[in-house]
C-alpha cells in the first residue's frame, strides 16, 4: 500500500478513515447528472438545429457511434484524473511548504548557537558502552551536557533480555533500559517502577517491568528504535539512547584456560557465557560479521564534541560496540575529543589482574589505535574490595603506551568502591575536555562542570 501511495500520490485521498471517499463519490454522482443533462441538450440541438459542415468533423461523425463513445469517455476520464493528480500535488506542496518553513526557522535558530551546541551553553557528548558503567556515566552527565547521546551494545543474551530476544525476536532491552532509567527526569516512583524486577514466585521470574514495557511498545510502534524513543518520552529522558546496530548479533570469544595455558584456546558464544568464563579471554568478535551500524548513532558520533568510551565491562560492553565497522570508523574520523574511561576495579572473569595499561592495550588490539587520545584513570586505589567479589582496584599503571595521554583523578564511589562516582566522573571528564579542546571551549566546559 505504501509503495502505491508513493507512486500515485492521488491515492492518498482514498486512504481509509479520512472522510474523503464519500464526498468524492457525491462529486462523481453530481458530475454524472450534469453530464447527462448536457448530453440531452446537445442531442436535441444536434438533431434539430442547422449546423455548419465543420461540425461533422468536430463530432467525429465519420466514426462508428461506439468508437466515438469510447473516445469521449476515455478523454474525459483522462482529464478528470489529470486534474485530480495536480490538485492533490498542489495541496500537498502547500502542506510541505508550511512544514519546511517551520523547519527552516528551527534550523536558523540552531545556526545562531555556537558550534557544537545543542542548546545555549551545551556540548554534544556521545557515550559508548553498556551495562552499569554506562548508566553511571549518564547519571553524572545528564545535568551538564547540551546534547547527551548514549550508544548502547545490543549483544546481551542473558536474563530477561535474553528471554525476550529469543521469544520475541527483538533486540535485548536491558542495557538500554538502564540508560533510560539513568537519564529519566520522571518522578522517583516511576523510575523505580521502570526498574522493578519480578520475583521468583512469578511466571515473570527475572523480568523487569522496563523490559516488558519496551517489548510492549515495540509491538505498538512496530520497531525497536521507535519503542525506545517512545518510552524515553514517557519518562522524560534528558538525552537520546540509541542501539549501536539493529541486527541480531552474537558475541563470541576465544578463551584460554588459566590452569593450562599451553593448551589451545576454546570458543564461547554468547555474552552471558563469556562473562562467566573462568579462563583468560584472548579476543572477542561478533557474529555475523560486517553488520551495519545504526545511522542515527553514526550521525551522533560524527557530530559530537566529546566521545566517551566506557566505563563498563571491557570485553562485553565497550569493545562490542566498536567491533561494528561503521561505529569504529565514525569514532576514528570524528573530530571530537575522545576519552577512554578505565574501570575502577577489575572483573573476576574478564579482566582479573589487569592494570590500566592492560585495558588500553586490549582495546588497541581489537580496534586499533586512533579511537582515543586520552585515558581517564582512577588515582584513588586505597580501598579493599570484598574478597568474595574476586575484584581488585585497577592500578593506574600505563607504562609503554605511547600516543595516548593518561589523566588521573579520584573517581571512586565511597559507598560502592568498585564503581565510579557519577558526579566525580562527570566533573573529571568535563575538566579534561576543557583542557584538551582548547581555550575556545574552556569557558563552556567550566560552566557545564558547575551544573553537574
Amino acid at each position: 500500500m505504501r509503495t502505491l501511495l508513493r507512486r500515485w500520490p492521488g491515492l492518498k485521498w482514498l486512504y481509509p478513515g479520512i472522510g474523503v471517499k464519500r464526498w468524492v463519490g457525491l462529486l462523481a454522482a453530481g458530475i454524472c447528472a450534469l453530464s447527462l443533462g448536457m448530453a440531452y441538450l446537445l442531442v436535441m440541438v444536434y438533431r434539430q438545429a442547422p449546423l455548419p459542415e465543420v461540425a461533422y468533423y468536430l463530432t467525429l461523425q465519420f466514426l462508428p457511434r461506439h468508437t466515438r463513445a469510447l473516445l469521449f469517455l476515455g478523454g474525459g476520464l483522462g482529464l478528470v484524473g489529470l486534474a485530480l493528480y495536480h490538485l492533490n500535488r498542489s495541496l500537498l506542496s502547500l502542506l510541505l511548504l508550511a512544514r519546511s518553513s517551520e523547519a527552516a526557522a528551527d534550523a536558523g535558530a540552531a545556526r545562531d548557537l555556537p558550534k557544537g551546541d545543542a542548546r545555549e551553553g551545551g556540548v554534544r557528548i556521545v557515550a559508548i558502552g553498556g551495562g552499569h558503567g554506562l548508566s553511571t556515566l549518564l547519571r553524572g552527565l545528564k545535568g551538564g551536557a547540551g546534547e547527551l547521546t548514549a550508544v548502547v551494545t545490543v549483544a546481551d543474551d542473558g536474563g530477561s533480555s535474553g528471554v525476550l530476544r529469543r521469544e520475541m525476536g527483538m533486540l535485548p532491552p536491558g542495557d538500554l533500559r538502564d540508560c533510560i532509567a539513568a537519564l529519566a527526569d520522571a518522578e522517583p516512583l516511576m523510575a523505580q517502577l521502570f526498574q522493578y524486577r519480578f520475583g521468583r514466585d512469578s511466571v515473570l521470574d527475572g523480568h523487569s517491568f522496563g523490559n516488558l514495557l519496551i517489548a510492549a511498545m515495540t509491538g505498538i510502534t512496530g520497531d525497536f528504535e521507535s519503542a525506545v524513543s517512545a518510552v524515553g518520552r514517557v519518562l522524560a529522558v534528558r538525552g537520546r539512547i540509541l542501539p549501536s546496530c539493529l541486527a541480531s548479533v552474537t558475541l563470541c570469544a576465544e578463551v584460554r584456560d588459566r590452569s593450562e595455558p599451553d593448551r589451545d584456546p576454546y570458543l564461547l558464544s554468547g555474552q552471558s557465557r563469556i562473562t562467566r568464563a573462568s579462563g583468560r579471554i584472548e579476543r572477542v568478535w561478533l557474529q555475523p560479521d560486517g553488520v551495519r551500524g545504526y545511522p542515527e548513532a553514526i550521525r551522533a558520533i560524527l557530530q559530537a564534541d566529546l566521545i566517551v568510551l566506557g566505563p563498563g565491562s571491557l570485553y562485553t560492553s565497550v569493545i562490542p560496540n566498536l567491533l561494528i565497522g561503521d561505529i569504529r570508523e565514525a569514532v576514528r574520523v570524528s573530530r571530537a575529543v575522545k576519552v577512554y574511561v578505565c574501570n575502577v576495579a577489575t572483573e573476576r572473569d574478564e579482566t582479573a589482574g589487569f592494570t590500566a595499561g592492560d585495558h588500553l592495550r586490549v582495546l588497541h588490539e581489537h580496534i586499533g589505535r586512533g579511537v582515543c587520545e586520552c585515558m581517564l584513570v582512577n588515582a584513588n586505589t586505597g580501598f579493599c574490595l570484598p574478597e568474595h567479589s574476586g575484584s581488585t582496584m585497577v592500578a593506574p599503571d600505563a607504562d609503554g603506551l605511547e600516543g595516548c595521554e593518561v589523566a588521573l583523578a579520584d573517581l571512586v564511589d565511597r559507598q560502592l568502591p568498585w564503581r565510579h562516582d557519577p558526579r566525580r566522573l562527570a566533573e573529571a571528564l568535563l575538566d579534561l575536555y576543557a583542557r584538551l579542546a582548547g581555550d575556545g571551549w574552556a569557558a563552556d566546559a567550566e560552566a557545564l562542570a558547575r551544573n553537574v
